[in-house]
């Protein structure tokens, strides 16, 4: 559920004009971002074995980037050894991915970077990494490539622009060659509001990212996985917020966000089935990411404790398991389902 959790807990209680602002950056790093953005370029720094190479592309058009504060724990991706894929039994076989392309939004921390190094560990050959944020989504491409010696891309891109997104497309597949996988994890989180006060601004913002940018990213992957004729999995991060309505917390707009990307999986899966693409969702319950862990969220934490059967948050790489199985053939069967992983949270 709360995959970036909620970032704006407070938001009720401290200017909320200021938190929904589009340009109302926290850095002067993400104000230079937003103007090589607005200033029409992609910038896309590459990693191989470690080696860094910056290049730029043009867009026609840019919003300017939204970005959470905070980090998150990171632990090391172990490569694959290519010696041992011969050796696995066809079942074991079947969770790997040798030679296959991966993207990933939001890859730049959390549970997006978290799934990547899974990907990573299964075989995949390179892994393209787009987040509005320059320097954490280069020190993820930095880092999973010196982990893994996978050959790894960093695109600076804002999941609402359809222009830069595609133009970024188009340069991983003449980079790469080809894409097998899209792990889309972009996505922000306002919580703590009551509907009777949401500012409508705040609440298009939203929606724009979580929705609207699900889908131009799936749209554009989409289009180079039906002209490849390779088919292909697609893997778009939901929430158990689009199937339960969340308590104690109010967040009526984060909740209708995620039900969105809950029909907007099953809809592409439906029509993408003909093509050989697979489209299904990850439901997170309570996660334990960086954002989560704020002393304003101690008492609600208690109570999503207290109403969770397993009796604890979900750890960064507890879905990552999950990620590679509907990323691989394993699943080859498996299409437009939502996959809630929540401890048990939505059992009660």
């Amino acid at each position: 559920m709360l995959a970036r959790s909620f970032a704006r807990v407070a938001s009720k209680r401290v200017a909320p004009r200021a938190a929904t602002a589009v340009r109302g950056f926290k850095t002067v790093q993400q104000q230079q971002n937003a103007e090589e953005i607005r200033a029409g370029k992609v910038p896309i720094v590459s990693y191989k074995d470690g080696m860094r190479e910056e290049i730029e592309l043009p867009v026609e058009q840019q919003n300017g980037p939204v970005a959470p504060a905070g980090a998150d724990d990171r632990k090391v991706a172990v490569p694959l050894e290519k010696s041992i894929l011969s050796k696995l039994n066809p079942t074991m076989a079947k969770f790997t991915l040798p030679g296959k392309v991966a993207v990933v939004t939001g890859g730049g921390r959390g549970l997006g970077f978290n799934m990547a190094q899974a990907l990573a560990e299964v075989g995949v050959s390179g892994i393209a990494i787009m987040d509005v944020q320059q320097k954490l989504g280069e020190e993820a491409a930095r880092e999973l490539s010196e982990q893994t010696g996978v050959d790894v891309r960093f695109y600076q891109v804002d999941v609402r622009d359809g222009g830069a997104i595609n133009q970024a497309v188009s340069d991983i597949v003449d980079h790469y060659g080809q894409i097998d996988v899209l792990l889309n994890a972009a996505g922000i989180a306002d919580s703590n509001i009551k509907a009777e006060n949401y500012d409508t601004e705040m609440f298009r913002r939203l929606v724009d990212i979580n929705l609207t940018g699900a889908f131009l990213v799936a749209q554009a992957v989409g289009k180079q996985m039906i002209k490849s004729k390779n088919g292909g999995s697609m893997i778009l991060v939901a929430s158990m917020s689009g199937s339960i309505v969340n308590y104690p917390q109010e967040q009526s707009c984060y909740n209708a966000s995620k039900a969105g990307v809950i029909q907007l999986t099953k809809s592409l899966a439906t029509e993408w089935a003909r093509h050989g693409i697979r489209v299904n969702s990850i439901s997170p319950g309570y996660m334990d990411t960086a954002l989560n862990r704020v002393p304003a969220l101690d008492a609600q934490k208690k109570i999503w404790i207290d109403q969770t059967p397993q009796k604890r948050l979900g750890a960064v790489d507890d879905l990552n398991n999950l990620a590679v199985y509907l990323a691989s053939p394993a699943s080859a069967f498996m299409t437009g389902a939502n996959n809630i992983i929540d401890g048990g949270y939505t059992l009660w």
